[in-house]
């Protein structure tokens, strides 16, 4: 399909690079006198010139300026009309905020859109301490534990003359609640203080509503940061530079952030890897370092400069645009509207621990938003890595690990394995399934697993080391009665099949199979009805079912499936990989939108946005395309 997001962009690239320049303009500057000039507010063609009312012509070779009322002229003309200190539109009288760069200097000099910047190690100082990060300690027995650790069996017991290769062990983690976990809490309640990057896309296609709808999401959050967060806004289109510095979120750093990012105007291509360069080396730069560490990447289109220079790159080497510099912190993005390259998106934040989110309906972006950061300011647990150790002797082994998102290995004799968690929000879950090989038993029971989790408490910083008891089953020479799956194993193996079936399903739509794709969604939603977790009534099997169906809608035609249905499936897909809440785009067939995995703080941020009111239209349904 013809990405019609890519086509503005590069025409926007063409015929508006200067554009670029008002974009990105230095927000402290004190503005010049306003000026009295009025426009003869008669009828003027689009085509030319209202200042020297030459025809603005591509072929000429003149840059050309488009100013925030939409108004275009050629440079030269706007940089001598602006540098005598008129800063109003002479068509439609409208006052600018943001006019070319370098407009005083005596004769105009061709400048980069995006001046190049060299070292960010101008981070402000953290309020707490004045210097890097701590190291932390190993915990003594006493302290407040963060995670709680609970092991369940498939089944609790298995004849000792029978072998089993896939014997499943539930490993359920538990971060805490925050303290004082309440709509009334002040955003001072002790918690992990957060350095968070912005990644905005500003080119030609977010102009319009889609901009002004970004800037108040962005001012939803930056309100929502307390005074030990830090944040830094990088805005991108046919470049990209940092706008705002890595700041303390004082009144005054709120009040500076939100007049920066009010200062940005739409222009130019999509530069979605220089944006990563830009984000990546504010946050390897950093002198302090606050204990959380979050980056969020907005984009309405495709790369069309890093991407489209190499004819021949395939779309499995997206990883390539990722700075290694930002492998350790996650990487949350954020498809907006249906020209978006989903597929790019999930990779990043796969690849960065982070979540993808599908944003379809534009005016649920600030829903969105604070859903994410909801989480990123409730962080509880960091670097958390799971040990599991084998019990029996004997022939006890581990065959695999079903982790989802999360990198996991088994050791070569099987005996031990290892997951990385990472970051935990407050009241988090995370589920794993351990796979093992029952040998044969000749005892009544048989010791299996025990689990260690070693991690870093985001308030403390100090090292914390909890261990689980030992998990048993029984080995009786004869098991009576209807075998018992428990329901909580159930739900987890629902959870991996079902995300199994939509990576399935989103391959065979990709390759033009659409029947074939709804045929693998249609006959796993069948199975899992069938399921004990799903006749129990369980909330997640019902939120998986939810969305097969939505799915499946979405791969109704070609049409649809390009508009929203890859994106849907790989916000999907993200959210049940990471066990984490992502936004899904607005739901079909009349069912509710998923809230699987919303932690407390989520679902409260996601009310305060929700209290402000949506400006704008209201968002309606997908369309159910049949062509």
């Amino acid at each position: 399909m013809e990405n019609t997001n890519n086509s503005r962009d590069v025409e926007s690239n063409q015929s508006r690079s200067s554009s670029v320049d008002a974009t990105l303009a230095d927000p402290s500057s004190p503005p010049p006198p306003r000026s009295t000039s009025s426009s003869s507010g008669l009828p003027f063609s689009k085509s030319k010139c209202a200042i020297c009312l030459d025809e603005m012509r591509k072929e000429d070779g003149k840059a050309i300026f488009t100013a925030e009322c939409s108004h275009s002229f050629h440079f030269d003309c706007i940089t001598s009309n602006v540098k005598h200190g008129n800063r109003i539109c002479p068509l439609c009288r409208t006052e600018w905020k943001q006019v070319p760069l370098f407009v005083n200097d005596p004769v105009p000099v061709p400048v980069s859109p995006f001046p190049v910047q060299t070292g960010f190690e101008d981070d402000e100082s953290l309020p707490t301490h004045g210097g890097s990060e701590s190291s932390g300690v190993v915990v003594a027995a006493h302290h407040r534990q963060a995670l709680e650790i609970k092991l369940l069996p498939q089944v609790s017991a298995v004849e000792r003359s029978v072998t089993r290769g896939d014997f499943a062990v539930l490993v359920h983690l538990k971060a805490e609640g925050a303290s004082g976990d309440d709509d009334r809490t002040p955003r001072t309640t002790t918690r992990a203080p957060l350095d968070l990057i912005t990644v905005l896309d500003v080119s030609g296609s977010m102009e319009g509503t889609k901009l002004q709808l970004l800037k108040n999401a962005v001012a939803f959050v930056i309100d929502n940061l307390g005074e030990t967060d830090r944040l830094s806004v990088i805005a991108f289109s046919s470049n990209a530079r940092r706008l705002f510095p890595l700041r303390v979120m004082t009144e005054t750093g709120k009040r500076e952030a939100i007049q920066s990012v009010n200062s940005l105007v739409a222009g130019g291509g999509t530069n979605i890897a220089e944006g990563l360069k830009i984000g990546a080396r504010v946050i390897a730069d950093r002198r302090w370092r606050n204990p959380v560490s979050g980056m969020m990447l907005l984009s309405d289109g495709r790369d069309n400069f890093t991407l489209s220079r190499s004819q021949m790159r395939l779309r499995t080497d997206y990883e390539s645009l990722l700075p290694s510099s930002v492998n350790r912190i996650p990487i949350h993005t954020f498809g907006f509207g249906v020209d978006h390259d989903a597929e790019l998106m999930h990779t990043i934040s796969q690849v960065s621990s982070g979540t993808f989110s599908f944003i379809e309906a534009e005016s649920v972006i600030r829903d969105a938003f604070a859903q994410c950061i909801g989480g990123l300011l409730s962080v509880v647990v960091l670097d958390q890595v799971v040990e599991i150790e084998c019990l029996h002797e004997g022939g006890l082994k581990i065959s695999s690990i079903k982790a989802g998102s999360y990198r996991s290995r088994v050791s070569s004799d099987g005996r031990s394995a290892k997951i990385d968690v990472g970051d935990m929000y407050a009241e988090e879950e995370r589920d794993f399934l351990v796979i093992l090989e029952l040998p044969l038993c000749e005892e009544e029971s048989m010791r299996l697993v025990k689990i260690r989790c070693v991690y870093r408490d985001a308030v403390s910083r100090e090292i914390v080391r909890v261990e689980s008891e030992e998990l048993s089953i029984g080995r009786p020479e004869e098991v009576t009665g209807e075998e018992v799956v428990s329901v909580e194993v159930d739900r987890q193996l629902n959870r991996f099949l079902v995300s199994e079936a939509m990576s399935e399903a989103r391959i065979l739509a990709d390759g033009g199979d659409l029947e074939g794709a709804v045929g693998v969604l249609r006959n796993r939603e069948r199975v899992l009805a069938e399921t004990q977790s799903a006749r129990g009534g369980d909330g997640l099997v019902q939120s998986l079912s939810s969305e097969l169906g939505a799915l499946q809608e979405r791969m109704s035609s070609r049409r649809m499936y390009e508009r929203s249905g890859r994106a849907y499936a790989f916000s999907s897909m993200s959210s049940h990989s990471a066990q984490r809440a992502t936004a899904r785009g607005w739901p079909t067939c009349g069912s509710p939108a998923p809230q699987a995995y919303q932690t407390s703080s989520m679902a409260r941020m996601v009310g305060r946005s929700q209290e402000l009111g949506i400006k704008g239209t209201k968002p309606s349904p997908a369309p159910r395309d049949r062509s």
